[in-house]
């Protein structure tokens, strides 16, 4: 049947009749699907397309550019699977910014989804931020040797000080020493947020779909998340601190980075967007649109943009070298 359709093709083109043998049929197969590919590109138009088409097809691209980076990422530290506790956590970090940019692309598709919808995006979203935070302290642990668990924590960075800053004097000395106790404190303040944020976002969906959401039971829970977020994001650049010299080989500043500009970049965007909104910046010009649907299109259109640099980015901030270099090492 296959062979007398293309058999037919072949006459309709050339004028005469002719019998196709396996490898012609493979070589014209080729050749009309390629034409077929090329026509439907050709059909796609940029300037017959309106606003939301045009935002749908740039910020399609910068999915498929994130998720392109990270997957290339990825398949580099499968390959060299060396340290499996180091780079699980270094693969659900640098996984962070194809899951933002899908989400946000989900959002801008179903652009006039229900406040309930966009708020469940929002907390896919942050709940995986808060797993992010945890995972990027157990990978800076597992580069000093340190277990909490097992109560290891090397004798030479016993008994070092920790400064304090405003306001957490207000709730601890303005000194401490480094020892057991004060390393789970740190990671009681990282971990807290992994269970606030998903606590919140149940707790905020559970109220949205009950229809008892007022604005200011919103700002609240936006502020309880900003101090929680706040107090994470303190433990992590206080380790930093102190173990600024024994990290210093694996670049912590860029991997740290990395996480804070996303973190920073969504969460504080949105504040921004929020206080554009309420001063009347932003605002619907169409009955059918409310503002609100506005302001979530253009937060998701920020975040699949940022989520291309940043995936780019953490190509150099978490790379697969040091892996590659403890197999030559073994081999020697």
């Amino acid at each position: 049947m296959l062979e007398l359709s293309l058999s037919s093709l072949f006459e309709a083109n050339f004028g005469m009749p002719h019998s196709l043998d396996l490898e012609e049929i493979s070589v014209l197969r080729c050749r009309f699907s390629l034409r077929g590919k090329m026509d439907i590109w050709n059909k796609v138009d940029i300037t017959t397309m309106d606003r939301r088409q045009i935002t749908l097809l740039g910020t399609g691209s910068c999915v498929v550019l994130t998720v392109l980076f990270t997957v290339k990422l990825l398949m580099q530290h499968l390959s060299q699977w060396k340290n499996p506790k180091e780079q699980t956590a270094i693969l659900i970090i640098i996984l962070m910014a194809p899951l933002y940019a899908i989400v946000s692309f989900v959002g801008l598709v179903d652009f006039l989804g229900s406040k309930t919808f966009f708020l469940t995006l929002e907390s896919i979203k942050e709940c995986y931020e808060a797993l992010v935070l945890a995972k990027f302290l157990a990978l800076m642990y597992s580069y000093l040797n340190i277990s909490i668990s097992k109560n290891i924590v090397p004798d030479e960075v016993k008994g070092r000080e920790i400064h304090h800053s405003f306001p957490m004097t207000l709730f601890t000395p303005h000194t401490v020493r480094l020892d057991h106790n004060t390393l789970k404190l740190l990671k009681y303040w990282t971990w807290q947020f992994v269970v606030i944020r998903p606590v919140c976002s149940i707790l905020m969906i559970a109220l949205q779909l009950l229809h008892i959401y007022p604005s200011w039971l919103s700002w609240t829970f936006t502020m309880i998340l900003n101090v929680s977020v706040s107090l994470a994001l303190y433990s992590l650049v206080a380790f930093f601190h102190v173990f600024t010299k024994e990290l210093a080989p694996h670049k912590p500043l860029s991997k740290f980075l990395c996480i804070k500009g996303v973190v920073f970049f969504c969460f504080w965007q949105g504040i921004v967007l929020s206080m554009m909104v309420s001063m009347g910046i932003i605002k619907s010009h169409h009955i059918w649109l409310d503002v609100e649907h506005i302001q979530e299109a253009y937060q998701n259109i920020l975040v699949c943009v940022e989520m291309v640099l940043f995936s780019f980015i953490q190509q150099y901030a978490y790379p697969v070298a040091p892996y590659i270099a403890t197999k030559e090492k073994k081999n020697k």
